[in-house]
C-alpha cells in the first residue's frame, strides 16, 4: 500500500481523497502523480487521454506505480457513449439495443466482455450501466442509453450488466440515481427538473436502482436533477434527504455514492464547483468527479481547500468526509481482490452479434416479409441527416453506416446534412425547421444524383427538421432505404426502415449487412 507523503495531515489527506478528477494528455502530467502521492485516490479518464488499447495500459500502469490501489474511473457505456473506442465506435451495441433483444444472458456476456477489454487495460471502474428508464421520449440526453421506457425491462438488463461488468473484476458505478429518464432537458447545460408523485417514482425510476443495489453494485452516481416530491429544494447530488435519506435509508444501499460531473452547468452555474462539492459530501456523497472540462491541478487544490475550509468552518462534519474517504478506499480494496480470472477468455464478436440481433428491419407496404427486400449490388448514396450530439456522447466518435457499407460495397458515397447546413450540395437552411428540412432533403437528392439513397437518421421523433427532410427525400426517391440509429419512435418508412436502437460502430455494421444482403448471422 502506498504511503502518504510525510507531513500531509488526515484532514487534507481525505479531501483529496474523495476526489475523482480528470487530466488532459495520454500520460499522467507531473502534478496528478504528485496529487497521488499525497492521498489523491481515484483518476477519470475521457476520451482525450486514450489513443489505444496499449497506450492506455501504460497510463494506468504509470498511475499505479505512483499508488497502487489506485482507482481508475472511465465513462465507457459502450454504445454511443464509449471512450475506450472514441475515435472508431464502440464494438459493443448500447444499452437500448441490449434492451431490445431482452436477453438478460446476453447482456450479461456484452457487459462482462467490456469489463474484461477494461480490466486488461488496467481500468477498475466503470460509470456504467445507465438505470433511467426513457419514460420521456423526448428526452436529450439518455435515449438510448436507456435500456428503454418499460421498468422492468430496465431493472432487470440493469442488474445483468452490474454482474457482468463486476464478474471482469471492475466495478459497476450504477446511474444516475434517482432516474434522468423523465426529463426534457440536459443537465449538462441547466438544471432539469421531475415532477412526478413520489410514489410514481418508487415505482418507475427507483425500481431499475433497486435491481442494481441487489445485484450487488459498487457504485452508484447521482442526477444532477430537482426532484420536488423528494426535495423540493436541492437537487439529487446535493440532497441529504436523497443520497442518505432515500438511497442509504430506504434503500439499504452501503456502498460507494459519486456524484457526476460537478463541472455540468447544473451545479456549477447555480452553486459553483467549490460548494457544490461540500454540500455533495455533506448531502451523503463520497466521490466528487469532475474533469469532463475541468482538469488541471489547480482545480483539484480549489476543491481540496473547499472542503478542508468547510471542515474547520464547521459547514462539514469532519466525520462524513472521513466516511466518504473510507468509502473510497474500500472500494479500491474490492477491486484489488476482485481482478480477473487470467484464463477469462476473450468473448469474441459478442457485441456485433448483439447488434445484429437487436434490429428491426421492416419493408415497406407491399414488400411482404423482410426477405421480399431486394438487397442492394451497386454502391449507394449515404445522407446522414446529422443532429447536434449531446455532451455526453461527443462529437468525435463517428456513427452511421457509410463506413459499414464502403466495406461491402466499395465506392459508396456519403454526406452530412443538417438543419442549418445543407451539406456537401452547398447552401443553408433558412426560416422554419420544416423549411430547414426540405433544403437539407433537396440538397441530399441532388448529391445523390443516379444513386441509391440510405437515409440515416438519428432520433426523427426529435427533430422536426428531420422528419421534413425524409418527407422530400421519400417524396422524390420512393426507394429510399432509412436507417433509424435513435429511439426509433417515428413511424418506420422507405423502401426498407431498419432500427438499430443505437449509433456504435457495430450498429451500423448490422445494417449494412442486411442493406447488401450479407448474413453474417
Amino acid at each position: 500500500m502506498t504511503t502518504i507523503a510525510r507531513g500531509t495531515d488526515t484532514l487534507t489527506r481525505d479531501a483529496l481523497t474523495v476526489l475523482q478528477p480528470g487530466f488532459t494528455g495520454t500520460t499522467a502530467p507531473d502534478w496528478l502523480l504528485r496529487r497521488l502521492g499525497e492521498g489523491l485516490a481515484s483518476v477519470g479518464l475521457f476520451g482525450r487521454n486514450i489513443a489505444s488499447p496499449g497506450q492506455l495500459a501504460a497510463l494506468t500502469a504509470q498511475l499505479r506505480a505512483e499508488r497502487d490501489d489506485v482507482l481508475v474511473a472511465i465513462d465507457e457505456e459502450g454504445g454511443d457513449v464509449t471512450r475506450l473506442e472514441v475515435r472508431s465506435g464502440s464494438s459493443f451495441p448500447g444499452n437500448h439495443a441490449l434492451g431490445a433483444v431482452d436477453d438478460v444472458e446476453l447482456t450479461h456476456r456484452v457487459a462482462h466482455e467490456l469489463g474484461r477489454r477494461l480490466a486488461a487495460c488496467g481500468v477498475n471502474l466503470d460509470w456504467a450501466p445507465s438505470a433511467d428508464v426513457n419514460s420521456d421520449p423526448a428526452n436529450p440526453v439518455i435515449g438510448v442509453r436507456s435500456f428503454g421506457a418499460d421498468t422492468g425491462l430496465a431493472a432487470r438488463h440493469t442488474a445483468a450488466y452490474v454482474t457482468g461488468l463486476q464478474s471482469a473484476g471492475v466495478a459497476a458505478c450504477t446511474k444516475h440515481f434517482p432516474g434522468h429518464g423523465d426529463t426534457a432537458v440536459d443537465s449538462h447545460h441547466a438544471l432539469p427538473r421531475i415532477d412526478v408523485s413520489a410514489e410514481v417514482l418508487a415505482e418507475r425510476e427507483l425500481t431499475p436502482f433497486r435491481a442494481a443495489i441487489a445485484a450487488g453494485t459498487r457504485a452508484v452516481m447521482s442526477a444532477h436533477i430537482l426532484v420536488p416530491a423528494l426535495d423540493p429544494d436541492r437537487p439529487a447530488t446535493l440532497s441529504r434527504r436523497i443520497l442518505t435519506g432515500l438511497l442509504r435509508g430506504e434503500l439499504g444501499y452501503d456502498g460507494l455514492i459519486v456524484t457526476d460531473g460537478m463541472e455540468m452547468r447544473a451545479i456549477a452555474d447555480t452553486y459553483g464547483i467549490e460548494r457544490g462539492s461540500v454540500l455533495a459530501v455533506a448531502a451523503g456523497a463520497d466521490a466528487i468527479c469532475v474533469g469532463g472540462g475541468l482538469s488541471d491541478d489547480a482545480t483539484v487544490l480549489r476543491l481540496r481547500d473547499a472542503l478542508v475550509t468547510a471542515v474547520r468552518a464547521g459547514e462539514l462534519p469532519e466525520e462524513r468526509l472521513a466516511d466518504a474517504a473510507d468509502r473510497v478506499r474500500a472500494l479500491a480494496r474490492w477491486t484489488g481482490s476482485a481482478g480477473r480470472s487470467p484464463e477469462d477468455p476473450p468473448g469474441g464478436e459478442i457485441g456485433l452479434e448483439a447488434a445484429r440481433r437487436a434490429l428491426t428491419v421492416t419493408p415497406a407496404p407491399g414488400l411482404g416479409s423482410p426477405g421480399a427486400f431486394e438487397p442492394l449490388t451497386e454502391p449507394p448514396y449515404v445522407a446522414a441527416l446529422t443532429p447536434v450530439a449531446n455532451i455526453a456522447v461527443g462529437d468525435e466518435t463517428p456513427w452511421g453506416v457509410a463506413a459499414e457499407l464502403t466495406h461491402l460495397l466499395p465506392g459508396t458515397v456519403t454526406g452530412s446534412f443538417s438543419a442549418g447546413n445543407t451539406g456537401d450540395a452547398g447552401g443553408t437552411g433558412h426560416g422554419t425547421e420544416r423549411e430547414a428540412g426540405e433544403s437539407a432533403g433537396r440538397a441530399a437528392l441532388q448529391a445523390a444524383g443516379p444513386r441509391r439513397v440510405v437515409a440515416v437518421v438519428r432520433d426523427e421523433h426529435r427533430h422536426p427538421w428531420m422528419a421534413s427532410a425524409l418527407d422530400t427525400l421519400l417524396a422524390a426517391r420512393p426507394d429510399t432505404i432509412v436507417v433509424e440509429m435513435g429511439v426509433p419512435q417515428a413511424t418506420p418508412r422507405g423502401a426498407l426502415h431498419i432500427a438499430t436502437h443505437g449509433a456504435a460502430r457495430v450498429c451500423g455494421r448490422a445494417a449494412a449487412e442486411v442493406i447488401a444482403g450479407i448474413t453474417g448471422r
